[in-house]
């Protein structure tokens, strides 16, 4: 395979220094656990009492989760969508043949210590040259997949060389297509076209139809005290895992409460003018149950975010009465709170906190039920 000279020279240079790490992952651990305080010590105690959580999603709202969520429990599995084609991703995909590292990488920086260095590094984007667009932490993926042979692999010593609170997990380690019919009778191929035209949709699967999820997600499923559906894209982040017809029927059967986390906003084209209760509808009929708890924002966004969110296609979601009804009908519990944080580009987000901490309540509350 041929690649540009200033790639393959960085990925000289991240092999060099991650031989170590990846050969003998012990090192780093043996060093953390030296610098440990006793004040860190019964931080962590504490949070390895916390409950069990499988968080399932991909993209900007699943990692926005994840980072409040590691503040109450270090036992957290993320499972993470492979069907990333935009970006840096997807030149990586294109170009290597590896899985769309992107969304993996964002995982495990939103649950690496605070402390650690590490995480700026792996954020850093380059700007300019060949390298414009990718960041440092896809090229770490790649490079550690390269030394290894295996995505997997690359991702299980990428967990321990973040010492995040956790573990992010591919859903599935094979090359998977999302594929999508629109009510025109049109087939749509690719997460790029599922966005485009997910208003759309009658129908969407993966190809291969076949694909496997990883032993360790399916047993992280069982296992789990709640199940996290989101928040995240609804055809391209949440969906994916969920297509896996194997993953669906192990959450099905998983005895955790299942709660679907709606997002704040539709998004322009993949969920424009759609309502919470038609994205519920979707995720109802890939996992083949309603989920046990819906969770909702009730937080009224400021006009002036609103206005501006418009213009592009997007409006806030909530729940309407009659999604309510709908939902109680189907014995799905409703929680509704005030869950927004603004940023400094006037962009909307969750709170990671609010929202980890709702979650935090739920799971103790249903364990006294």
């Amino acid at each position: 395979m041929t690649m540009n000279w200033a790639l393959g020279f960085l990925l000289g240079v991240l092999a060099t220094l991650l031989a170590g790490f990846v050969f003998d992952p012990h090192l780093f651990r043996s060093r953390r656990k030296r610098s440990e305080n006793p004040m860190k010590e019964a931080i962590s105690r504490r949070l390895s009492r916390g409950p069990v959580i499988v968080a399932v999603g991909g993209g900007t709202g699943l990692s926005t989760l994840l980072r409040g969520m590691k503040a109450f429990t270090r036992n957290i599995t993320a499972v993470v969508a492979v069907t990333d084609e935009g970006g840096s991703s997807g030149r990586l995909r294109m170009e290597w043949g590896v899985l769309p590292p992107g969304d993996v990488r964002n995982c495990m920086v939103a649950l690496a210590e605070n402390d650690n260095a590490l995480k700026q590094l792996l954020n850093f984007r380059f700007d300019r040259g060949e390298l414009a667009g990718h960041s440092l932490g896809n090229l770490f993926l790649l490079a550690i997949s390269e030394l290894c042979g295996d995505f997997r692999l690359a991702v299980e010593h990428m967990n321990h060389l973040l010492a995040i609170r956790g573990r992010v997990l591919p859903v599935t380690t094979e090359a998977i297509t999302l594929v999508g019919l629109t009510r025109d009778e049109e087939e749509v191929r690719g997460e790029l076209d599922i966005s485009r035209y997910g208003r759309e949709l009658k129908a969407i699967w993966l190809e291969p139809q076949d694909a496997q999820p990883l032993p360790d997600v399916l047993r992280a499923a069982t296992g789990a005290d709640l199940i996290v559906l989101g928040p995240g894209s609804l055809f391209t982040s949440v969906l994916p895992n969920l297509l896996l017809p194997e993953f669906a029927s192990r959450l099905r059967d998983a005895p955790a409460p299942k709660v679907y986390i709606s997002n704040l906003m539709t998004q322009p084209e993949e969920t424009e003018g759609m309502s919470l209760l038609e994205h519920i509808e979707w995720v109802t009929s890939a996992l083949g149950t309603v989920p046990d708890c819906v969770v909702a924002n009730n937080e009224p966004i400021p006009e002036d975010i609103v206005a501006a969110y418009r213009q592009d296609g997007a409006a806030p979601l909530y729940l309407s009465p009659r999604a309510r009804e709908r939902l109680r009908g189907l014995g799905c519990r409703t929680i509704e709170a005030p869950l927004v944080q603004t940023t400094e580009d006037r962009l909307v987000r969750h709170d990671p906190l609010k929202l980890a901490a709702l979650l935090f309540r739920l799971c103790r509350n249903l364990e006294r039920e």
